[in-house]
């Protein structure tokens, strides 16, 4: 069992010797959006029954795999109805069950033919598999009927040495932020079921497309306009959340300067080098800096959940520890934002 400690300076060799063990029928803990998974190559026997092994799962019983937009048609059968209902919530923390095409190892499958597939919002993973050129599966790295693990460490600590035997990569990035497992939906009947919850509630979203900041601010303006109104009528004693989520630079903070100048607030700069500031009832978070979720019981979070304010959480990735909290006491809306290309980026909220 090889363990490598990702860095941003060994991006490359992780990949490498990921897809190196991977075409080996090998296993490979790595790091996801949600939970550490455990990864093989989807449509190799082999490779399949030894995870079945290590997960000491029952037999017939489905596991997901992840793939990238390019491959998902080549795995499960969309209609149009599906398809836009994928468009909507994808790349994202979603399990989405779908009649499968028979491409990967039918040990993946359920008895019924249908096959679980995920897009995530994780560059690593992305990359992985277009490299790879295959699906590989997308199971939590913990046994049968055992919790999720979020360092390499609690995942060790319970494994049997035959079980440690049977793992030929670690990837440890680290402890990573306490975000639930995948939202599992199941697509393949014509009425929609969710089959387990995860952090994001599934939903019908609304997608925009800018081109300019300006167009991201006039965006977020309208957003907060519609989302204000139906708030003072459904929930108006509890605060109301921004969650944004989105790859470096592709524009939450513009999204986040269009919100405060709505409500009047023209001088509002991005928390760098602090975790939030704070404006007249409007409190403005970036996550990225945060490495270990005790870092979350020092901003009195919990004292800001009050009627009449706004809080918005960039890089909304990370809230995953005080995800239950901030549902509990506020309304969220949920930001996804994604390049297009170079000009343009898709808002889906």
């Amino acid at each position: 069992m090889k363990t490598i400690k990702l860095n941003t300076n060994n991006i490359n060799q992780v990949i490498n010797n990921t897809i190196m063990v991977l075409k080996s029928t090998g296993l490979v803990v790595f790091p996801s959006d949600t939970v550490y998974g455990l990864l093989c190559d989807a449509t190799n026997e082999q490779a399949v029954k030894k995870l079945i092994a290590f997960k000491n799962r029952p037999a017939g019983k489905p596991i997901s795999v992840f793939t990238n937009l390019e491959f998902i048609d080549q795995l499960v059968k969309i209609n149009k109805d599906q398809k836009k209902i994928i468009e909507e919530i994808i790349p994202g923390p979603f399990t989405l069950i779908l009649p499968s095409k028979h491409s990967v190892n039918k040990l993946l499958e359920s008895e019924t033919g249908n096959l679980g597939v995920r897009i995530p919002m994780n560059q690593l993973i992305n990359r992985l598999i277009q490299e790879f050129g295959k699906p590989v599966t997308a199971t939590s790295a913990n046994l049968a009927g055992r919790p999720a693990n979020y360092s390499i460490e609690t995942l060790l600590k319970e494994l049997t040495n035959k079980q440690k035997e049977l793992i030929d990569l670690i990837v440890d990035a680290g402890t990573l932020p306490r975000n639930k497992p995948s939202t599992v939906v199941d697509l393949s009947k014509s009425d929609v079921k969710i089959l387990r919850q995860g952090d994001l509630n599934f939903s019908r979203s609304k997608t925009f497309f800018s081109k300019t900041s300006d167009e991201t601010k006039n965006i977020a303006k309208q957003i907060l306009k519609n989302v204000e109104t139906r708030h003072a009528l459904s929930l108006p004693n509890k605060p109301l959340i921004f969650i944004i989520e989105g790859e470096m630079g592709v524009g939450k903070t513009v999204f986040v300067k269009g919100i405060g100048e709505q409500l009047g607030i023209n001088n509002i700069i991005s928390p760098t080098f602090v975790i939030y500031y704070e404006y007249e009832n409007f409190y403005h978070f970036d996550l990225y800096q945060i490495e270990d979720k005790s870092e979350f019981k020092h901003l009195g979070i919990e004292k800001l959940l009050i009627s009449g304010n706004i809080l918005c959480f960039e890089w909304g990735e990370k809230a995953g520890e005080i995800i239950d909290l901030l549902k509990e006491k506020g309304k969220i809306v949920y930001v996804k934002m994604e390049y297009v290309n170079k000009r343009e980026r898709k808002i889906i909220i």
